[in-house]
């Protein structure tokens, strides 16, 4: 038997083994979903549609739809730093955007078409606020052939605000998990949104 397939088999044996007494009783509440209120399909729907008009307009280079997704004094963290209201979140993404070119184009030095994507989502809803914690992706047609490129990714931390009927993003934390510092973890991201949901709740803000 190989070292190799004795050290998969010891794992496989140790991730069967039961778990110590002390960290099977480590705060079970916080990994469990939480109770979900009557209106939270709607709410969930509402702003899963925000988050897509986002993708969208931002790949279509639509920046009046891109603004309305924030509220009016909304923030954006990216790793160029954290903007705050519409006007300038604007310029920020315009001028990030005129200099993707440099890093995704097409064979023929023409910026590339990007596509982002949006996959696993957990959102959290108390009242009036919201939180949420989403995987995306973004494709590229770009290399030697303008052949589809799987390039950056990473997790939207948002937090939402219910204004006038109408939900709308007013942090919006965007994790680079390719960037040193950009990264999430090392523990669970749901569990921290969990947590500021809670804290909000508990204190009836």
């Amino acid at each position: 038997m190989t070292a190799i397939r004795k050290g998969l088999l010891a794992l496989a044996a140790s991730a069967l083994a039961p778990a110590a007494a002390p960290a099977a009783a480590q705060d079970a509440a916080s990994h469990t979903a939480p109770a979900y209120g009557a209106s939270y399909a709607a709410d969930r729907a509402e702003i899963e549609d925000l988050m897509a008009r986002y993708m969208f307009a931002i790949d279509y280079f639509d920046w009046d739809a891109y603004v309305a997704t924030f509220a009016p004094d909304g923030e954006l963290t990216f790793a160029a730093g954290t903007t705050r209201g519409r006007e300038a979140i604007r310029q920020t993404v315009m001028d990030f955007s005129q200099n993707i070119g440099r890093f995704y184009h097409t064979a023929d030095g023409q910026p590339a078409k990007l596509r982002h994507v949006l996959l696993n989502s957990a959102i959290r809803v108390e009242g009036d606020r919201a939180w949420g914690t989403t995987l995306w992706v973004e494709m590229a047609n770009h290399g030697p052939n303008d052949e589809m490129k799987m390039g950056t990714y990473g997790i939207y931390e948002d937090e939402f605000v219910r204004l006038d009927g109408r939900w709308l993003i007013q942090r919006r934390n965007v994790l680079n998990e390719f960037i040193r510092g950009r990264n999430s973890g090392p523990g669970n991201p749901v569990a921290e949104m969990d947590a500021a949901a809670a804290a909000h709740a508990a204190g009836g803000q």
